[in-house]
C-alpha cells in the first residue's frame, strides 16, 4: 500500500473535521470534536502515520473522545472503495456481503416445540437488493408457534428495512420510530406497513429477539422497537449503542469518513439506545441466549398450544429438560 505523505494527511484530516463541523448530528458536539481534531493535527500527532490503516485507527480515537459515538468513524478498507463522494464504500461492500450471507438470512430452522429460529445477519439489507430472501424467509417461519429472531451478528441495516420486518411482527400499523435530520432539518416517521407479502407471524404469538455486544445500528433498531411496544422479550447482553444513522464520504481511496447525520427518537421511550445499548429484559451470556430463549419459548407454546402437537411436543421437551442431570462441575483440584 502507498505510503501517506505529509500533504495527503492534512488534506484527509482537514477534511474530516470539516464533514464534522458541517454534518455531524449534534452541531456543538461536532464543533468541539473538529477542535481535537484541528488541534491533533498542529501537534503532529497524524504525521506519525505511513498508511491509511493506522491514520484511521488515530483520527478514529479522536473522534471517539468526546462521546463515543461509534457511528463516528474515519474507516479503513483494505480494497480501494469507489470515489464517489457519498457512501460508495458502503455500497459496494453491501453487494459483496449479501453474496455471501444468503440476502441476510444466514440461518433458518424448526427447534423443538413448533418454535421457529429466524437468523438475521450480518445487516438489513435495503429491500431493493434482498427483499426477495428476506420475504420468503418470514413467510417460511409465520406458521411457527413461537419465534426466536437472532441479531446477534446483525450490525446495521436500513430503516425502511427495519419496518418491514416489524410489519410482519404487528397486526396493525405501528409507529416505530422518527428520524430527526440536521442537514434537511426534517423529521421522518417509519411506520410498520398495513401490508406485507405472504402471511404475517402476527402481532400475539411468543417473539423472542437475541442480541450480544455485537449487535449494532440497524440490528439494535429492530431489537428496541419491538421491545419498547412490548412485542418481544430480548434476551441477551447489551447492545453496542449505536442509534445515530450516518452517511459515508470517500476521503482516499482506503479511507471514508462515517459522520451521523441524524438521531432516532422512539415515540414510547422518548429517547434511543445510544451510549447504552439495547438493554436486554432476560441478560445472559450471549452464547446462551438461544437456549434461554427456546426454553421460555417452549414453556409459552405448551400453555398457550391446548392439545395441539407441538403444544404436546413442547411439554415433552420441557419433561426432558427437567429430567437431564446439570453437566458435571469444570473445576480442578
Amino acid at each position: 500500500m502507498t505510503q501517506l505523505q505529509p500533504d495527503e494527511i492534512t488534506g484527509i484530516v482537514a477534511g474530516v473535521s470539516r464533514l464534522t463541523t458541517e454534518r455531524y448530528v449534534f452541531p456543538d458536539i461536532g464543533e468541539r470534536i473538529a477542535e481535537v481534531l484541528d488541534e491533533a493535527l498542529a501537534r503532529g500527532r497524524y504525521h506519525r502515520a505511513e498508511d491509511p490503516e493506522t491514520l484511521g485507527r488515530l483520527v478514529t480515537e479522536d473522534l471517539w473522545s468526546i462521546n463515543g459515538d461509534g457511528h463516528l468513524r474515519l474507516k479503513f478498507h483494505p480494497d480501494p472503495i469507489p470515489s464517489e463522494q457519498e457512501d460508495g464504500a458502503v455500497l459496494a461492500e453491501l453487494a459483496r456481503a449479501a453474496d455471501l450471507s444468503l440476502g441476510g438470512v444466514p440461518r433458518i430452522e424448526r427447534l423443538e416445540g413448533g418454535v421457529a429460529l429466524l437468523e438475521l445477519a450480518p445487516i438489513l439489507f435495503p429491500l431493493d437488493m434482498t427483499g426477495g430472501s428476506l420475504n420468503a424467509a418470514l413467510t417460511l417461519v409465520a406458521r411457527a408457534e413461537a419465534l426466536i429472531l437472532d441479531l446477534r451478528a446483525c450490525v446495521g441495516g436500513h430503516p425502511y428495512t427495519t419496518a418491514h420486518v416489524c410489519g410482519h411482527f404487528f397486526d396493525e400499523p405501528t409507529h416505530l420510530t422518527t428520524l430527526h435530520d440536521r442537514e434537511e432539518g426534517t423529521e421522518q416517521q417509519f411506520w410498520s406497513p398495513a401490508l406485507v407479502p405472504g402471511p404475517r407471524f402476527g402481532g400475539s404469538k411468543p417473539l423472542y429477539v437475541l442480541i450480544s455486544k455485537a449487535t449494532f445500528s440497524g440490528g439494535e433498531a429492530l431489537a428496541y422497537d419491538l421491545q419498547q411496544r412490548g412485542r418481544a422479550v430480548v434476551v441477551g447482553e447489551a447492545s453496542g449503542g449505536g442509534a445515530n444513522p450516518r452517511r459515508g464520504f470517500t476521503l482516499h481511496p482506503h479511507l471514508e469518513a462515517t459522520i451521523p447525520t441524524a438521531r432516532s427518537v422512539n415515540p414510547v421511550s422518548g429517547t434511543n439506545w445510544e451510549g447504552t445499548g439495547v438493554i436486554p429484559d432476560t441478560e445472559t451470556d450471549p452464547a446462551r441466549a438461544h437456549e434461554v430463549a427456546h426454553r421460555a419459548a417452549l414453556a409459552d407454546v405448551a400453555r398457550l398450544g391446548g392439545d395441539t402437537p407441538s403444544a404436546e411436543e413442547a411439554r415433552r421437551a420441557l419433561r426432558g429438560r427437567a429430567q437431564t442431570p446439570p453437566a458435571p462441575s469444570d473445576t480442578r483440584l
